[in-house]
């Protein structure tokens, strides 16, 4: 429970109700738990302001948000992630320097449960999210694509696009803590569902190779971008861990 003055006052006007009641005075029930309630519908109220903004962190990388609040228990969020995270590692057997390139533009509905911190999640996602890579150089050794050997002079460097649907569900659940309904903390923990992955991948040499070289280099490229394909596949269920500072008028 958030303590803030409203809910104090619930408190103590419980506590007195009870105890003049132990004193011998008779007040309807009726009466009291109108009363009760009337309080506590005050107090958790009175802790959420109509409209926010903040800034946040998370595996969506850095974003902003705003809120706005049309009932006591409901609000709208709408914002915007964008990072590039640099890394380098090998998938389906090739070396790459690749940039993670975050880029996501959300609304999402959100229900807080009654004088509770806790709060589910539904929302919308529009996804820019992609994954770029580029080939290391192999230093003149030869590099097995899809199954066949190839020398460094017969493909170049190979590079690589996955990105997503455009459009993405999302689901989770989340905490958010005020302190006197200006300044708070949101925690979410979720999932966006980017769907299976649309994978590009292309050879820089392949155009000035032999011909008896595209003949092996071309299927070589698909069989190995199929299985860049199942790899980067399971990315489709993103992982959305997020916190955020927020600041309420």
């Amino acid at each position: 429970m958030r303590r803030t003055a409203g809910t104090v006052t619930a408190i103590y006007a419980a506590t007195s109700i009870s105890w003049l009641g132990h004193m011998g005075i008779i007040m309807n029930r009726s009466v009291i738990n109108a009363a009760l309630v009337a309080l506590v519908l005050s107090a958790s109220g009175a802790v959420h302001a109509d409209f926010g903004i903040g800034a946040k962190a998370g595996t969506l990388g850095l974003g902003l948000e705003g809120r706005w609040s049309p009932l006591p228990w409901v609000d709208v969020r709408i914002g915007v992630n964008q990072f590039d995270y640099d890394v380098s590692g090998s998938l389906a057997g090739i070396e790459y320097d690749s940039t993670l390139a975050l880029d996501t533009y959300y609304v999402t509905g959100n229900f807080r449960f009654p004088l509770s911190p806790f709060r589910v999640t539904a929302g919308v996602f529009s996804n820019g999210n992609e994954l770029q890579m580029t080939s290391q150089d192999t230093g003149g050794a030869d590099l097995t694509i899809g199954g066949i050997s190839f020398s460094a002079a017969d493909f170049g460097t190979l590079q690589s696009t996955s990105s997503f649907e455009k459009t993405s569900p999302y689901l989770g659940f989340g905490y958010d803590f005020e302190v006197f309904g200006k300044v708070g903390l949101n925690f979410d923990l979720g999932v966006l569902w980017q769907g299976e992955p649309s994978v590009s991948l292309t050879a820089s040499g392949l155009e000035s190779a032999p011909t008896q070289v595209q003949a092996l280099l071309i299927p070589a490229l698909e069989a190995e971008r199929l299985e860049l394909e199942g790899e980067i596949s399971d990315f489709k269920a993103w992982p959305v861990i997020s916190l955020a500072f927020i600041y309420n008028f």
